[in-house]
């Protein structure tokens, strides 16, 4: 016999949960309770959306549910950003949260909210468990959804009576993964395709990715020397240095990889969507008919052909489906030299320029943490200009290294750092943020002291919205309108929080303000004083704004 509380914890346990992500709430005192007795590591966040953004960023990193919990009403909508970018990313995550007890349901008692109304649309599934003997047939089925097919976020409300109540129930087993392969018929397909292919490219992206996919993937496409392109933040999944690999299909591609994409005669697009950002809003590929041939490759029948019409769809997660290919006999590769010749392009448009306007260059200062780094550094960061640093110009080598939203959603880079440093407290990890990013889910740097993890968040402040304001200077040259920001002391902040901060105003200080962040084995913020006039790597806002 146990209560409610305790039952969810055993199920978590049972399913291998290390860690939760939390913010307290009394209408789930039942399961802080059991937590209290529990393996289970309970990191206690700041707001909900950072909470939930941890989570995700776990289930990133490690194809393995990441949980959250949450109280009622505000608790529950503060979270929601984290379960719309777990969606859009396919990312597998669960979050519990705390609701009004049955006798006061359907009153609008209070913060009392519909979660299976309000969740539905942007999770996988949201649910409500009535009966506390059920908990473990629900947590079953809630860790095979949020991990099955095209994964993502489970939404499950808990009923602070239910949580109380005793059962008895059974002891709780651990889910069974689901696998979806290809077809010896499929492949014997996509052999004869390639065969004949003249201009083939590969795009990566997605989920269902883990370190040994990644390397088979990369062992098949050197057997064919097949150009290759990981789709929006989805960097990882390819090492940057291979000479296979072509670039990043992601926002503003490089004018010759964009060339190659749509001049393909053969797009092999392996466990992502290629929705609206990568695809350059579907004209790198028409929808819903490509010009290219296309073999689309997706763990979930119901997105092979819901966007494209695939010539070929194999139905198989994108583990599966590297392992089939490597093992797949190559034929000839008459395409390698045009391998060679986009790789090459790669290699020149990722290297960052030396000079800009103002006092301090980005491009310097990428080009130092290229030579400082590890292989297995971990980048996170959320939206803003600032990201077209990262994106361009940091040349990811493995898997699990990068934690960033495809939905672009602000606010993430903080948190997300958090809870990798957490995972894998051995590897660097680095936050990288706008000012007006960082202002979404900074708070979380104290959740980083609080713990003792010792996250580097790099913080570019230009005093402004950048995003927004390049798209304003475009279409309303000179009316500058909400999106200008007064920023506090970062490096400040950090102290106040107990971490270390840096200044730096100058780019040739930037080298000496990391060493000391790094070694001081604190969380750290280094404030960069960025000119707003920087807004990319090639215009400033001025060209944008007289060029309209």
């Amino acid at each position: 016999m146990k209560t409610g509380g305790q039952l969810i914890v055993d199920c978590l346990e049972a399913n291998g949960v290390e860690r939760v992500f939390s913010v307290p709430g009394e209408s789930y005192l039942a399961v802080l309770d059991a937590l209290h007795d529990s393996n289970i590591r309970n990191i206690v966040c700041r707001q909900e959306g950072g909470a939930a953004m941890m989570a995700d960023c776990e289930g990133r990193l490690t194809g393995r549910p990441g949980i959250c919990f949450v109280t009622r009403g505000p608790g529950a909508t503060n979270a929601s950003p984290g379960i719309h970018i777990a969606m859009q990313d396919s990312t597998p995550m669960i979050l519990f949260i705390g609701q009004v007890a049955s006798h006061a349901r359907e009153r609008e008692a209070f913060q009392e909210v519909d979660y299976r109304a309000f969740f539905g649309p942007i999770a996988k599934w949201a649910t409500e468990i009535d009966d506390a003997a059920r908990i473990p047939e629900i947590l079953t089925r809630a860790f095979s959804v949020a991990t099955s097919g095209r994964p993502g976020p489970v939404v499950i409300s808990l009923p602070e009576d239910m949580l109380t109540s005793i059962v008895e129930a059974p002891a709780p087993r651990p889910y069974t993964p689901v696998e979806t392969r290809p077809g010896a018929a499929e492949m014997e397909e996509l052999a004869a395709f390639l065969k004949t292919a003249k201009r083939p490219f590969v795009i990566l992206g997605g989920s269902r990715w883990n370190e040994t996919a990644v390397a088979d993937f990369q062992k098949a496409a050197e057997a064919w020397s097949l150009p290759v392109g990981c789709s929006f933040r989805r960097q990882m999944l390819f090492d940057h240095l291979h000479p296979c690999y072509a670039g990043d299909v992601g926002i503003g591609p490089s004018p010759t990889l964009a060339d190659a994409v749509r001049q393909a005669d053969l797009l092999l697009l392996v466990g992502g969507r290629f929705s609206e950002m990568p695809s350059s809003d579907y004209t790198l590929m028409k929808s819903p008919y490509p010009e290219q041939k296309l073999v689309h490759v997706h763990a979930d029948a119901d997105e092979l052909g819901r966007v494209y019409r695939p010539t070929l769809a194999i139905n198989a997660s994108a583990a599966a489906f590297a392992e089939a290919f490597a093992a797949l006999p190559a034929g000839g590769s008459p395409w390698s030299a045009e391998t060679k010749r986009l790789h090459e392009a790669y290699l020149d448009w990722s290297t960052p320029p030396q000079t800009g306007p103002g006092d301090v260059q980005m491009g310097p200062i990428m080009a130092y943490l290229e030579t400082v780094l590890p292989e297995d550094a971990i980048i996170t960061n959320g939206a803003g200009n600032y990201a077209t640093w990262v994106h361009r110009f940091h040349r990811f080598r493995r898997f699990a290294t990068q934690g960033a939203p495809t939905s672009g959603s602000m606010g993430y880079g903080t948190p997300g750092a958090v809870a990798a440093k957490a995972l894998f407290p051995e590897r660097q990890v680095i936050a990288f943020a706008g000012d007006g990013c960082f202002g979404m889910n900074g708070q979380e740097f104290a959740t980083a002291v609080q713990y003792g993890l010792p996250i580097i968040v790099i913080v570019v402040n230009n005093g402004i919205y950048g995003t927004i304001r390049m798209h304003q200077e475009r279409e309303y040259p000179g009316r500058v309108s909400g999106t200008s920001i007064r920023n506090p002391d970062f490096a400040a902040l950090a102290r106040a929080y107990g971490g270390h901060g840096e200044t730096v105003e100058k780019t040739a200080d930037f080298a000496a303000a990391f060493e000391r962040a790094r070694a001081s084995g604190m969380p750290a913020i280094i404030e960069i004083k960025l000119d707003p006039e920087a807004i990319t790597p090639a215009r400033t806002l001025s060209d944008i704004r007289e060029r309209r």
